[in-house]
């Protein structure tokens, strides 16, 4: 039997501290050779400027074969719709047989905060206390959510075009106590962070590295899988000490890294490492409190592969979903 999970049944049994577990063990299986992750296709038609990705991953630890298809469609915004969707089949490693098929959007919320916090977790100063976030979206509020399992933050300060959307945040996120300032410019957050997380579908980028204050740990994990969209300029590629999430995917993937490569100002060998190796032992991760450390991620397959296996889990034990035949 297969099991239909749909949005409003995987957002009751998101888990963030389990997820930022399972992430972390799926980052190091990549770097110990028990997971794999090839590179997502880019697949596109002359006729429009939409993208499908095929994210697929596999995972002895977690028994489990997944590909998630993502659509990535700008021009959707003109009808009020979202510009990404995506849908997550996860496979039995061991049968073949198809577990589970959920709707992308929770899993990718939350396994994408997972990840920042895993990054955080290996790479931030462990005192940092206050987060910086440029955007105030949904996966702002699920970055907070995150960063307060790994570090003990007092302070938020953030930046949104939207004065509503920055207005709903401090909503969403008033239960946790926090002290929260909204900035007026993306200069202010980035000047006085500790960890700062950047959360928009930016083309040009938002951030410069002449901001960057010693110390500083940075999650870029806001920019579409494109070659030529970007929220850190090159400058700050070139200050930081940069880790990937898989450099295949990187190379591919992240304009963030391609631009500054194709403008001879750093190389892909300028690469540190990929964070499984950091979360492996097998590389250093911050060397001081001087450093600055930037995670730079379009994220990749094995991230849903390990926040599926924790809903489809989570969704036997609570009877939840539609149980199908497919092969009847």
């Amino acid at each position: 039997m297969t099991l239909i999970l749909k949005a409003s049944e995987l957002q009751t049994l998101a888990d963030m501290p389990g997820t930022i577990a399972a992430v972390e063990r799926v980052f190091a299986g990549l770097s110990r050779g028990t997971a794999f992750q090839p590179a997502p296709d880019s697949l596109l038609l002359p006729s429009s400027d939409a993208r499908f990705l095929p994210m697929a991953a596999l995972s002895s630890a977690e028994e489990l074969a997944s590909v998630k298809l993502l659509a990535d469609i700008p021009a959707n915004r003109e009808s009020g719709l979202p510009t990404q969707r995506s849908t997550i089949m996860l496979v039995s490693q061991l049968t073949g047989e198809t577990l589970a098929i959920l709707d992308g959007k929770v899993p990718t919320r939350v396994r994408t905060a997972a990840a920042s916090a895993v990054a955080t977790k290996l790479l931030a100063r462990p005192g940092s206390t206050t987060l910086g976030l440029v955007g105030a979206g949904a996966l702002a509020v699920a970055h907070v959510e995150a960063m307060l399992a790994v570090l003990p933050i007092e302070n938020v300060v953030v930046w949104s075009r939207s004065a509503d959307t920055v207005a709903a945040f401090c909503d969403e996120i008033s239960h946790y106590g926090l002290n929260v300032t909204r900035a007026a410019s993306v200069r202010e957050v980035v000047e006085a962070a500790d960890v700062l997380c950047t959360l928009t579908p930016a083309v040009e980028p938002l951030v410069k590295g002449e901001w960057f204050q010693p110390g500083l740990h940075v999650n870029a994990v806001g920019s579409r899988p494109r070659a030529d969209h970007r929220e850190i300029d090159s400058a700050g590629m070139v200050r930081a000490r940069v880790f990937v999430d898989s450099l295949a995917t990187a190379r591919a993937k992240s304009g963030g890294l391609i631009i500054p490569v194709a403008e001879g100002v750093m190389s892909f060998e300028d690469v540190e490492a990929e964070l499984g190796d950091v979360a492996a032992g097998t590389k250093a991760g911050r060397l001081g409190d001087e450093d600055v450390t930037l995670f730079n991620s379009v994220g990749i397959g094995l991230q849903d592969l390990a926040i599926g296996r924790l809903l489809y889990d989570a969704a036997l034990i609570h009877g939840v979903g539609t149980r199908v035949e497919l092969n009847n």
